[in-house]
């Protein structure tokens, strides 16, 4: 089973995307904050990271797991608000393998991350 983490600042975006995540086959843990989630990391690295562009830390994360043994092979989703580039841009300079854009649901969840759960 894959590892997923979801580091967002928002409780109930968390526990959304945890509830359908968990249902698709990922095994999810979540992170309030930048900090919380690059000690996770430090301590079991996931599969897979979901790491929103609002929060202060986003950029640090993602380039401090980049920069982790083993970190090049998590596959980093930057979630987005909206399709700005400047933003994207600045995800992808510091490591972010792909985007999501937010508020996300069942369906795009379903289709980003549905058949790549068991694939381990």
């Amino acid at each position: 089973m894959k590892r997923l983490m979801i580091a967002d600042g928002s409780d109930i975006v968390r526990k959304v995307g945890k509830k359908i995540l968990s249902e698709l086959g990922y095994q999810v843990t979540e992170a309030a904050s930048g900090r919380e989630a690059l000690s996770r990391c430090e301590r079991e690295l996931p599969d897979v990271m979901i790491v929103d562009a609002g929060m202060d830390d986003a950029l640090d994360l993602i380039s401090n797991v980049r920069a982790l043994p083993e970190g090049k092979a998590v596959k980093i989703y930057y979630c987005v608000v909206e399709a700005e580039l400047k933003v994207m841009m600045a995800g992808k300079r510091a490591g972010a393998s792909d985007f999501l854009l937010k508020p996300f649901d069942r369906e795009i969840l379903t289709k980003t991350f549905g058949d790549k759960a068991i694939a381990a």
